[in-house]
């Protein structure tokens, strides 16, 4: 890292603002979050909210260094993507400097897809995430997850992403049961159905059309064969399956992400007998350190 300098970490997203900063241990010292990810940010205001959350951070010598949406077209400044093949060398490179040698935007990725077309993918933030769980499993290669609104499928090998998918997973849901029929009649204040949630997962394994087996979520309720309360949970299997299906020849999968969807994930890849781990927020601030511990020059 860049000698004589604290490191701060920021993790800025679309919807939620987290920040840590470490201590001369290499542990966090303190973490802060706020509900102000970019969408609440007005045009031209990134650097004033972030000197009024994190100021005082910055008032001793510091490196900070900005992950996630805040690289975005739509946010602090657009961070070109770093193409993959790439490792904690690449995004060294490829950071977006706001202040040189002093705070700048991680780039994310992107990669090639493998279906025929070469159809782009990007991801902004959980390249962090990967690295950082990586550092923890004490692995260079793997297989990882990272569930969300838009789920990431990673592959790794020698430290350095190869390739990856994404799946709009928690963007579908979120559509189906809100604004679609679906909605209609499910209780999404109820509690999570493990039962249901496999029964939904069993169902996405069966041949037939995906589309077939959505409507089924609302006939499973009109028949009272499942109860409102249950149904978010098999939408949720059937989903969650669906991604899943397109891995089944995968090996161990490193699952990164928050407690309730790692568990989800971890339930569906035991049921299917692929072996998992699950990291959760400590992934994001182990890659930021790292990736801080590879840099040896501002710019």
């Amino acid at each position: 890292m860049i000698p004589h300098k604290k490191l701060i970490g920021i993790d800025w997203g679309t919807s939620s603002l987290r920040g840590a900063r470490w201590g001369d241990q290499g542990q966090v010292q303190e973490s802060r979050e706020f509900p102000r990810g970019i969408l609440t940010v007005p045009p031209g205001q990134f650097e004033a909210v972030f000197n009024s959350l994190f100021g005082d951070w910055m008032q001793a010598p510091a490196l900070c260094l900005i992950s996630g949406m805040a690289g975005s077209r739509q946010g602090w400044q657009e961070a070109p993507y770093c193409p993959c093949p790439a490792g904690f060398a690449e995004l060294g490179q490829h950071l977006l400097w706001l202040q040189p040698g002093r705070m700048a935007l991680v780039p994310g990725l992107s990669c090639a897809g493998l279906d025929g077309l070469n159809t782009p993918d990007v991801m902004r933030g959980e390249e962090v995430q990967i690295f950082g769980a990586l550092q923890w499993a004490g692995r260079d290669s793997a297989t990882l997850v990272l569930p969300g609104t838009h789920s990431k499928w990673v592959q790794v090998q020698g430290g350095r992403v190869t390739h990856f998918q994404t799946f709009m997973t928690g963007e579908v849901f979120a559509l189906m049961s809100q604004h679609s029929i679906l909605g209609k009649t499910l209780d999404l204040g109820g509690a999570f159905d493990e039962s249901v949630f496999i029964q939904g997962l069993a169902q996405s394994q069966q041949p037939g059309s995906l589309l077939h087996k959505l409507f089924a979520v609302r006939t499973l309720g009109l028949f009272e064969r499942l109860s409102a309360a249950q149904l978010p949970s098999y939408l949720s299997g059937l989903l969650i399956g669906e991604e899943l299906r397109t891995q089944a020849d995968t090996g161990p999968v490193i699952v990164v992400g928050s407690q309730a969807l790692t568990l989800r994930y971890t339930l569906a890849l035991q049921h299917l007998g692929i072996p998992s781990q699950s990291l959760g927020e400590e992934a994001t601030w182990a890659g930021l350190h790292t990736l801080a511990s590879h840099l040896t020059n501002p710019a």
